[in-house]
């Protein structure tokens, strides 16, 4: 789908839903700052000369991610951030 059509898209989907209207630049950026691949990768799906302008999509504020998946919760939902236990800790630290 052409960015422009995913936009109009986006635009009634959000005005249905009463969600802010993402653009195609917010859905592809917000997949790479969570996307679990090299930097390099990345920077190919974004079109970047090169993967030092890409750093700064996955180095974003995680108070500002923690916002955006907030944003996403149905409404009415309360939504917690997740807390490990003291058990899975001890096992990733002895990793």
């Amino acid at each position: 789908m052409e960015p422009r059509g995913l936009n109009t898209h986006m635009s009634k989907l959000c005005k249905r839903t009463g969600l802010p209207h993402l653009g195609s630049h917010a859905l592809r950026h917000t997949a790479a700052t969570m996307a679990c691949v090299d930097t390099t990768v990345i920077a190919l799906w974004l079109g970047h000369e090169s993967p030092t302008s890409t750093r700064v999509y996955l180095h974003a504020d995680m108070a500002l991610k923690q916002q955006a998946i907030t944003r996403t919760a149905p409404p009415g939902t309360v939504s917690a951030r997740y807390q490990p236990t003291d058990a899975l800790l001890a096992f990733l630290d002895a990793l």
